[in-house]
């Protein structure tokens, strides 16, 4: 292959039921490429590099700037963000996968509406309807507001539960997305009136308990959001809620 191209070898499943397979397509190397613009390539132009045309690789993106987290994908093993992976041609070979902890919809796209069944079940929301005519709400600190303001970074891409070896066929674990938007929540004030309820969802069933601190989350954050912080935060807040519980009964 001439020096000018990189392979993309991407793993392709025609939908949930068909049996995955690899597809190799040669894409051409210039300044500032970038794995959603080698498959907005492919997709113009799907031939591999044995000559067979194809069908179009399917991926979702939107926002490309690494904002909406649409574009998640395991890129050389690693999860990541397509729209921000850049390739330099320091390799020959580029290797992309789904998100493997979410199902397969088709080739890279996956369903990860399993992250926003976890967020309603710790009501992952400031309630705040039918509140509007009662004036400002609860002022917080700016100490408070640069402290909460890392964990609103979140743009649900799934990279922290693709990396953490708890989320697994065997475990019930909501990972570290949901957890932290738990600490976000009841570190605003008007949310702090309901964290009873969140509470309660994450010392249940696949909560705080599941997590085996690995951390790998952290690593993986594509907005480096101080998610082994965040957790131990809402911890030591749970562990104290539910004492205070005991101690009332």
């Amino acid at each position: 292959m001439p020096m000018d191209t990189v392979t993309l070898k991407i793993r392709r499943q025609a939908d949930k039921h068909a049996r995955p397979h690899w597809d190799e397509f040669p894409v051409r190397l210039r300044p500032g490429l970038n794995v959603v613009i080698a498959l907005q390539d492919i997709r113009r132009d799907p031939v591999t590099t044995d000559g067979r045309k194809v069908a179009p690789v399917a991926w979702e993106c939107s926002c490309l700037e690494e904002v909406c987290g649409s574009c998640a994908m395991v890129i050389d093993g690693r999860p990541r963000q397509a729209c921000s992976c850049l390739i330099d041609g320091s390799r020959n070979i580029i290797t992309v996968e789904p998100l493997a902890k979410f199902p397969v919809v088709r080739d890279l796209v996956v369903d990860r509406s399993s992250i926003f069944e976890n967020f309603k079940r710790v009501m992952a929301w400031v309630p705040i309807d039918g509140t509007y005519g009662l004036g400002p709400g609860p002022r917080m600190s700016q100490e408070e507001q640069e402290a909460a303001y890392p964990l609103s970074r979140c743009i649900t891409c799934g990279c922290c539960i693709e990396a953490c070896p708890q989320v697994n066929p065997g475990s019930q674990f909501m990972g570290a997305a949901v957890l932290n938007q738990v600490t976000l929540n009841i570190s605003h004030m008007t949310g702090w009136m309901s964290r009873a309820e969140r509470l309660k969802a994450v010392r249940g069933a696949g909560g705080l308990s599941d997590c085996g601190n690995a951390q790998n989350c952290a690593r993986v954050c594509p907005k480096s959001i101080p998610l082994v912080d965040s957790i131990a935060r809402l911890n030591r807040a749970a562990i104290i809620d539910g004492v205070k519980r005991w101690f009332s009964r």
